[in-house]
């Protein structure tokens, strides 16, 4: 009997739906995001996707997961509602003071992103919680209760709340939350304690005051979410993606939406990897780019890099520092606000930019005709023809070419430029913009990114890939099946799992295993309770553990996987082996004498790794033999269009070139050649008369 899984991915500006047969086939399909409604937009992804395939809602029997990036929209577009912070009296400007740390030296014009929560809507409270996790303060009801009084006078929605050393004993945070679920239980409290319990106070507060920040806007959605599911008789709770590249229950997920800023993007991460052992590529640069935001991931003997730490909203070229910081683990990646949908601006100085501000989807790019009036990303690719106005989502959505070209009228006389000069300028900006990002993320990380392969996927990616390959001097290009849609089908392709740490900071050498056995058990027995929540048997639980480690001193930690329990073995010795193994791979000396320090203790639990059936390649269909001008560089050519079912394994397609298909489409520049792997991938390989050129001339 066919089983049918189900794979919703909102984005900013598109809903994207994959539904997957238990025999390969796949049905997909996209739609516009509703953002005030976004279960509207969930249901006509589930409608469109089931009607193609002939079924009904209720025949969906397997898994249905959700991946999203409205978290990381909301923050990077600052849509959210208003929220309060509430902190040890003394510490109410550390969102603002930060770690003190300047990330250029040398530039007096550094910029910082401004703090989600300002000092207007900033509380502190008399109450102290000691190093050692003694209470010397408890907090007053009474003080708590103006705080509520203030919050509602200020129209505040939800509160994080960051107490100094909360990490070792949350017990004044849990009797402010108890307070608030008494006096104003409409009002979300999100609190350090629970959402990161780790040293570093800076890095707590950010990532509570993100969690508190998103947590309206996740919270009803996903609880309506799994009532409506269940009412047009779905048979399973849905999963939901989360950054660290596994899924979760709904539940547990609504109340911590700082798990899911990169929760559409990871699974665009974990997918890439899956067509990376398809091609025996270890090493790889994930590039997705969608209709709010493009995002690259570095991918290293076939897995995604991995992070304790990460930033979104990085304002000042995308250095580190310049974002806001958020202490959960997570896919390592770098996620700009570079989309279809960015809208073109002229700045100050007369110089032309691109975005983080996006047209989304409503009312979306100019050519999308739903009243937009800045030029998009989008709107530049339709003027220079790259897009066809009559074919895009195979002619189910007509665009505005009309509208699109005054639009660059107007942006073109702000450059004193000609329009279609204007829309490539803005082609060209948006891939510097990407492969500079890409770049950046590459170089801070270690890695050569120059020859690295891109696999391209996203609604925008496949149409801007090959420019961004060339600026980061790749000479292979692959575009997968399903590549509109392909972070919905990575999260087909995931373990329910979840990560968890907790700081408990000593010496190895003052090792307590009574302690260790009461930090490593909670964290067990959390990861237990939400694999049951996601549906997983307790037979197939399975748990993983790992320390963040550095000689006592030191500012940063060397993360140890272990390969055993730490609480079955208790071998302080092998712990220290492995920390000095990994200490000298990646600094080339370990040093002898020195005390060495755990900070953190880390376990993964998670499911069993789903078997899915491979993806099939659409079936070919008749060539359609055509060509249409596009402006390429100032230049008008005109450009062979292909379909992209219609290309065998035997074409060999020169460029410049562009295959559409349904949900996006492929541009291919002039010097690259496409050809189809069996796996129904195109790839895109540059001339290797012109990578010798190039060498040369450089």
């Amino acid at each position: 009997m066919t089983r049918y899984s189900l794979a919703i991915d909102i984005g900013g500006t598109f809903t994207d739906a994959v539904l997957l047969a238990s025999d390969g086939t796949s049905y997909v399909d996209k739609t516009l995001t509703t953002h005030n409604d976004l279960l509207e937009g969930f249901f006509r992804g589930v409608d469109l996707v089931s009607a193609r395939a002939g079924i009904r809602a209720q025949d969906i029997d397997d898994v249905v997961v959700h991946a999203t990036t409205v978290v990381t929209n909301a923050l990077i577009e600052r849509k959210g509602p208003p929220v309060a912070l509430l902190l040890t009296e003394g510490f109410r400007d550390i969102l603002y003071i930060r770690e003190e740390h300047r990330y250029d030296m040398y530039d007096p014009q550094i910029e910082f992103a401004e703090p989600l929560i300002p000092a207007e809507r900033t509380f502190t409270l008399k109450e102290r919680t000691y190093a050692d996790g003694s209470v010397g303060l408890p907090v007053s009801g009474d003080e708590v209760r103006a705080v509520i009084a203030q919050c509602r006078e200020k129209g505040i929605v939800s509160v994080a709340v960051c107490f100094l050393n909360s990490y070792r004993n949350g017990a004044n945070e849990q009797e402010v939350a108890r307070i608030f679920a008494e006096e104003a239980p409409e009002i979300y409290v999100s609190l350090s304690s629970v959402i990161a319990p780790q040293m570093r106070e800076y890095l707590r507060a950010s990532t509570v005051a993100i969690n508190a920040y998103t947590v309206p806007i996740t919270r009803p959605y996903l609880t309506a979410l799994i009532a409506e599911l269940k009412a047009r008789g779905f048979r399973q709770q849905p999963l939901i993606m989360l950054s660290n590249g596994g899924v979760i229950g709904a539940e547990r997920a609504s109340t911590m939406p700082v798990r899911m800023i990169e929760s559409g993007p990871a699974a665009g991460a974990l997918v890439a990897c899956y067509f990376s052992r398809i091609f025996d590529i270890p090493d790889l640069i994930s590039f997705d780019m969608g209709g709010t935001t493009a995002k690259a991931c570095m991918v290293q003997n076939h897995e995604p890099l991995v992070t304790g730490t990460f930033e979104v909203d990085r304002r000042y070229r995308f250095k580190p520092g310049s974002g806001m910081p958020i202490t959960v683990p997570s896919i390592d990646m770098i996620e700009i606000g570079a989309g279809g949908g960015s809208i073109a601006s002229v700045d100050d100085l007369g110089l032309l930019k691109i975005g983080p501000e996006s047209a989304g989807s409503m009312p979306g790019p100019v050519c999308y005709g739903r009243g937009g009036t800045d030029p998009c990303v989008t709107d530049a690719d339709l003027v220079l023809g790259i897009l066809d106005a009559d074919r895009f989502l195979g002619g189910d959505m007509d665009l505005d070419l009309t509208g699109a070209q005054s639009a660059f009228d107007t942006l073109g006389k702000a450059l004193n430029l000609p329009r279609n000069q204007a829309a490539w300028g803005v082609f060209e900006v948006v891939c510097e913009q990407m492969a500079a990002a890409t770049r950046t993320h590459a170089t801070e990380r270690g890695i050569d990114y120059r020859g690295l392969p891109l696999l391209a996927f996203g609604g925008a990616g496949p149409v801007h890939a090959c420019m961004v390959a060339e600026l980061t001097e790749s000479t292979k290009v692959i575009y997968p099946p399903l590549a509109s849609v392909l972070s919905a089908f990575g999260t087909l392709v995931t373990p329910v799992q979840i990560d968890l740490v907790r700081s408990h900071v000593t010496t190895l050498d003052a090792l307590e295993w009574c302690a260790v056995d009461e930090v490593l058990g909670a964290m067990v027995s959390e990861g237990a309770t939400a694999l049951g929540e996601a549906g997983i048997r307790e037979a197939e639980f399975t748990f993983s553990f790992a320390a963040e480690m550095r000689y006592l001193g030191q500012q940063s930690e060397v993360r140890i996987e272990l390969d055993f329990d730490p609480r079955k073995t208790r071998s302080t010795g092998d712990i220290l082996a492995l920390f000095e193994e990994e200490y000298h791979r990646q600094y080339g000396l370990k040093l002898d004498g020195m005390k060495v320090e755990i900070v953190n203790w880390l376990v993964t639990a998670a499911g069993r790794q789903p078997e899915r059936a491979a993806v099939r390649a659409p079936d070919g269909s008749a060539r359609r033999s055509e060509t249409r001008p596009v402006q390429i560089r100032g230049t008008a050519q005109d450009v062979p269009v292909w379909q992209r079912a219609s290309i065998t394994d035997t074409d060999r397609i020169a460029g410049p070139v562009i295959i559409e298909e349904r949900e996006t489409t492929i541009f291919v520049l002039s010097g690259w050649e496409v050809s189809r792997h069996e796996s129904g991938s195109l790839v895109a390989e540059k001339f290797a008369g012109k990578v010798a050129a190039e060498k040369e001339a450089n």
